[in-house]
């Protein structure tokens, strides 16, 4: 059985379901999403676990200090587990959640028996260096948009379904799981919420020079790719911080891995997390 609490971690409120027994996984989900990219993930994993999936900082019916980081939302959400009274945890981390989870993963390996990595890279300075007019590969256009102040949530503002299905439609292949939105809109589109969202990229910059410095990381990884989303480069790019990590690729599937394929997901879960 799903349940949703409220609790107040560093100084402010996360919202998050919680559903299973056995050793804790904390997931955390990307952008433009909250905990519920995880509803189909949640009730199988939960059959063998405790799954803890918060809204980020910010996101979804989690509030936001003033100010706020990647940084800080990775120790909130340590914060939030050490609170659950969990010391050691399973992390998996999609998109930006993917991010987050490899800063608190860097900040604090001891308590992280095994990492996933769905679907992203690491930020470091070939994101920053990669150009905005590709002429091969993604373009990466709404990173240097979301990072530019207060212009773009003005902008979005009142549109917000459109804006938000036009990234579930570009990056998926299986865009089944995308025809109610419903529930992205509501959360996206509350006061304040859209610009909240760009705090993230509006710290790239920093996120990157926080990678740059962090140790290699020793645990277990697992880097998945979206055959038609990122692909190999979650494996390629992880190997460069962490000395064992484990590769895969999944079929007909874009970048939402989650809710494109989520069986072909549990499958690499269940035998990960043994």
């Amino acid at each position: 059985m799903l349940t949703h609490y409220h609790t107040e971690v560093n100084g402010h409120s996360i919202h998050y379901v919680i559903a299973g027994k056995g050793r804790p996984v904390l997931l955390l989900h990307g952008w433009p999403e909250t905990w519920y990219a995880w509803r189909y993930i949640i009730p199988e994993l939960a059959k063998e676990y405790t799954v803890i999936a918060p809204d980020l900082t910010g996101l979804g019916d989690s509030t936001a200090p003033a100010d706020f980081t990647p940084a800080t939302v990775a120790e909130t959400m340590f914060l939030l587990v050490q609170q659950l009274g969990y010391t050691d945890i399973l992390l998996a981390g999609h998109d930006w959640g993917g991010n987050i989870a490899y800063l608190y993963a860097s900040a604090h390996p001891e308590q992280v028996s095994k990492l996933v990595i769905l679907d992203i890279g690491v930020m470091n300075t070939a994101l920053e260096n990669r150009p905005l007019l590709a002429r091969t590969g993604k373009n990466l256009w709404w990173f240097p948009f979301h990072m530019t102040e207060a212009l773009p949530e003005q902008l979005i503002e009142g549109r917000e379904r459109i804006y938000l299905n036009w990234f579930y439609q570009q990056s998926t292949f299986n865009k089944a799981p995308f025809e109610d939105i419903s529930e992205y809109v509501r959360c996206y589109s509350a006061p304040g919420a859209m610009g909240r969202s760009f705090t993230y990229y509006r710290h790239v910059l920093d996120t990157i020079d926080i990678n740059m410095a962090a140790p290699k990381l020793h645990m277990p990884v697992l880097a998945l790719g979206g055959d038609h989303g990122f692909g190999s480069f979650p494996a390629q790019s992880f190997g460069a911080v962490a000395d064992n990590v484990q590769g895969g690729v999944i079929a007909n599937c874009g970048h939402y891995i989650a809710e494109e394929q989520p069986e072909a997901l549990l499958g690499y879960l269940f035998e990960f997390f043994r």
